[in-house]
């Protein structure tokens, strides 16, 4: 792999997001490979960590804060680590740069259009972040931005001077954040134009992601992560399949043209209204999407003696729980694919599986998070007596 070089970045030091800022990207795969066998070693053969081609520019979803710094000028970056200081970025190495040039012509508007910076001291000012989206397969972009209030002076215009500068924009949300609390995001939503979401394409598949929904940002990696995850689970287009921890269903609705059924279960109403809508628009009949807690879910299947041949988990960074794990052992699947976002809580999860009827098959960790120490890891268990 040809590293292509890119001068560093200006602001590494103070912003803190990229841990492995200045490290030859090589060095950061055999870093993370350490980590990952350091911990999963005892499990299996762990499989070199799947890198990028290039690591740079990766992120599809571009988030900056805006404030004033001490002379008065407008700044947008990001907060400090473990503060809320910001910090100003002109340019980010991991960001999307279509949607970095957009912050910058947001910034550059606001004083034409007397638009004051929200302060969190003060709970004085507008607007308090600009959040990009832009789909990598559609081009379609969303900007989102979020004000202390539902009144934005020359709300028009502003979008109209911002859409005549980047006509790639395809839908501007405006979000109302008024509460005083570190979420980016409040709960009401006002669409000044377009649709107020974007499509784009992932593993053949099309998604809808609104301003709230959880979509990864990576989605060049997300393409190997989740093409490892199905090859892993082996599908013959027999299965009963559940997707637990769905979003907004990307697995289950990819996995769904191999197996025979899908069920995909998850907490966040918003994220199963658009899993729902997902399958609707990619004509996929063999999936259905479930709100509620899935261990719960596959207790209640086990109780009903109902068989289910393949589990996908995809949990948050603090793992899965034993309540959970349980409720799995009960449903007793042929084979479990486990997506894990920390390696060390993966290892813990693994042990306790492993403790009862799984054995670990395959191991394959994926480079998402370039420049950081994050890395994302794909195991393929299957049960002791098949």
């Amino acid at each position: 792999m040809e590293e292509k070089k890119i001068a560093g970045c200006t602001s590494a030091k103070k912003c803190g997001g990229c841990q492995y800022q200045g490290v030859a990207y090589q060095e950061q795969l055999k870093k993370k490979q350490r980590q990952v066998q350091g911990l999963l070693n005892k499990f299996g053969k762990v499989n070199p960590v799947i890198g990028m081609e290039n690591p740079y520019y990766y992120r599809n979803k571009v988030h900056a804060v805006f404030d004033r710094d001490r002379k008065g000028n407008i700044i947008s970056g990001i907060y400090e680590a473990n503060s809320h200081r910001v910090v100003p970025i002109e340019k980010c190495l991991i960001e999307d740069e279509k949607s970095q040039e957009i912050i910058r012509t947001i910034r550059g508007m606001l004083r034409s259009f007397k638009i004051k910076t929200y302060d969190e001291d003060s709970g004085y000012g507008l607007l308090r972040h600009v959040l990009v989206r832009r789909g990598f397969e559609s081009g379609e972009v969303m900007v989102v931005l979020v004000t202390a209030s539902p009144i934005f002076p020359s709300k028009n215009n502003f979008v109209k001077a911002l859409r005549k500068a980047h006509p790639e924009i395809t839908t501007v949300v405006l979000n109302i954040n008024d509460k005083k609390t570190s979420m980016v995001l409040g709960e009401r939503e006002i669409v000044l134009y377009g649709k107020g979401f974007i499509r784009d394409t992932l593993c053949g598949c099309t998604f809808r992601i609104s301003p709230k929904s959880f979509y990864q940002v990576n989605p060049i990696q997300t393409e190997v992560l989740y093409g490892k995850a199905v090859e892993y689970a082996g599908l013959t287009g027999k299965e009963r399949v559940i997707d637990a921890y769905c979003g907004i269903g990307t697995i289950g609705l990819i996995a769904a043209a191999h197996a025979k059924e899908v069920i995909g279960v998850e907490l966040n109403k918003d994220a199963v209204r658009d899993a729902k809508i997902n399958a609707r628009e990619n004509k996929i009949s063999n999936v259905r999407f479930l709100q509620g807690d899935a261990g719960e879910f596959m207790t209640a299947l086990a109780s009903a003696g109902e068989k289910t041949d393949v589990v996908f988990m995809d949990p948050p960074r603090a793992g899965s729980d034993e309540k959970f794990l349980s409720s799995l052992l009960k449903l007793n699947p042929q084979k479990v694919v486990y997506i894990s976002c920390n390696p060390e809580t993966l290892a813990r999860d693994l042990a306790f599986l492993t403790k009862k009827d799984y054995i670990v098959k395959r191991i394959q960790p994926v480079d998402m998070f370039c420049f950081t120490n994050h890395v994302e890891t794909v195991v393929g268990l299957q049960r002791k007596d098949t």
